[in-house]
């Protein structure tokens, strides 16, 4: 990647809008550029923090693992986000596992200069804390959905989210292509793949929703919603 795409890269990040074309400079002077390929692992949990991630393209997922083998994943990064901000900061390890979802390119910005260049740019420590804070609101969201709610509750709540961000309308119905197969779903559901597929056959019975393997026609997004609606 040349040093005017690190930059542009750099310039795409929330983290660091606001910053001068020769400030990017300077940090890009310190970014090292990484290829990695699709299922890949960038780090496990509980490694040392070296420093800080940021997705130049590709998509990034971040997971937590039982030891039994189960995963509960937290959230996937694409272009322009940034992963290990928390341990960057306070020099524990890292929290969670992380893995590529597809070829991707990652600019990596070592603890030391980053810690350094946020003691010159106080501006970037402060968007540093809202990216946090997102993360933590994320991470409480995922929480109350395991303790409060049913596999079926969380698979509607993810349908009526992909429905609504995703959707393609055709002819009154919602079509969207699941972002995975249903093993990532269980792993986003904090459940086994069984029960989800199991679920998916129960919503496709009750005519809620069409399914033909990856793609998801919503035939009745105010059903599906009246489920949350009535279990709240």
């Amino acid at each position: 990647m040349p040093e005017g795409n690190v930059v542009s890269a750099l310039a795409a990040v929330s983290l660091f809008s606001g910053l001068t074309p020769e400030e990017l400079r300077l940090l890009a002077a310190h970014a090292v550029r990484r290829r990695v390929a699709q299922g890949e692992l960038l780090f496990s949990e509980g490694d040392t923090c070296k420093g800080l991630h940021i997705i130049a393209s590709g998509k990034l997922r971040i997971f937590k693992s039982s030891p039994n083998g189960r995963e509960q994943m937290l959230a996937v990064e694409g272009p322009g986000g940034s992963v290990a901000e928390l341990p960057v900061f306070d020099g524990g390890p890292y929290p969670a596992s992380v893995t590529a979802v597809e070829d991707s390119q990652i600019l990596f910005i070592s603890r030391d200069n980053f810690r350094r260049f946020c003691l010159d740019h106080p501006e970037v420590s402060l968007k540093m804390l809202a990216v946090v804070g997102a993360r933590l609101r994320r991470l409480v969201g995922i929480i109350e959905e395991l303790s409060f709610a049913t596999v079926r509750q969380r698979l509607v709540s993810a349908l009526v989210r992909l429905a609504q961000t995703e959707g393609k309308r055709s002819d009154g119905a919602i079509e969207f292509q699941l972002p995975g197969t249903h093993q990532d779903l269980a792993h986003q559901l904090g459940t086994v793949r069984e029960l989800v597929s199991r679920n998916l056959m129960r919503l496709q019975a009750e005519g809620l929703i069409q399914v033909d393997a990856h793609r998801i026609t919503v035939l009745d997004l105010p059903g599906l919603s009246a489920i949350l609606e009535s279990n709240s």
